[in-house]
């Protein structure tokens, strides 16, 4: 499996089950960083791809992620170890669920967090051990990613996550068992004429007007629109 070349680092992907995909690019460069976050979190980071992005965004000097397959964990760690931003990146092998309660005993707390979860919450897991663990929320629900983001988010900090269209609603509604409102939305079209699939979330504990925007990847297969092009241009080569 060729490493992925970005402007800026590259990412291996021979060790994971998951590859670099739109989700994750789409996520770390569309989320919002706010006004000098101190430290941020990437909660299941497979490559690390989201992470790097951060450290190329952001000067934050805490860049954690957490990540519970091993094979993922050494891609991971191997990835920032190769990027320029080693010093600032620090990966932690373990299940969100544990790291969050033990974050959450010390009294630590992030400013950003971001999560490309596991979905397809559906009763259908394929033979490959390994990729259902990446894309299933067998090995983190919602309600477990929720929960922990309400643990260990600071006061003011906020929460960004993509998920399928179809799960949208009911998952506004869970994070608000959890003091945790929907800020902006984002709803991604491949094309403009093909259904929504993917919500990017902005939650955080402060309720807000929702700021909605709508996004379409490329008009016709390899053209891309502006705003694509616009999100992406700091990241992807030929961009």
């Amino acid at each position: 499996m060729k490493p992925f070349k970005f402007k800026e680092f590259i990412v291996h992907q021979d060790k994971t089950a998951m590859k670099v995909g739109t989700d994750a690019v789409l996520l770390g460069a569309w989320c919002n960083l706010g006004d000098y976050p101190d430290t941020m979190l990437d909660v299941g980071s497979g490559t690390g791809v989201i992470s790097l992005m951060l450290a190329q965004r952001s000067d934050a000097m805490t860049i954690d992620a957490v990540e519970v397959d091993g094979d993922a964990y050494e891609q991971t760690v191997e990835n920032f170890e190769q990027s320029d931003w080693g010093d600032r990146l620090f990966c932690y092998n373990a299940s969100f669920v544990e790291f969050a309660e033990e974050m959450a005993e010390e009294e630590e707390e992030y400013d950003i967090i971001i999560s490309n979860p596991p979905f397809y919450t559906d009763n259908y897991e394929t033979e490959d051990v390994a990729r259902n663990k990446a894309r299933f929320t067998s090995s983190l629900s919602f309600e477990e990613l929720l929960k922990g983001v309400s643990e260990i988010l600071s006061e003011n900090g906020r929460f960004s996550t993509i998920i399928p269209f179809k799960e949208e609603e009911s998952f506004i509604e869970l994070a608000k068992k959890h003091n945790l409102y929907l800020n902006r939305v984002c709803r991604v079209k491949g094309t403009p004429t093909t259904e929504i699939k993917r919500s990017l979330l902005e939650l955080s504990f402060v309720e807000s007007t929702i700021q909605e925007e709508e996004l379409i990847i490329e008009t016709k297969r390899h053209q891309y629109t502006d705003a694509y092009i616009n999100l992406t241009k700091d990241f992807y080569l030929k961009m």
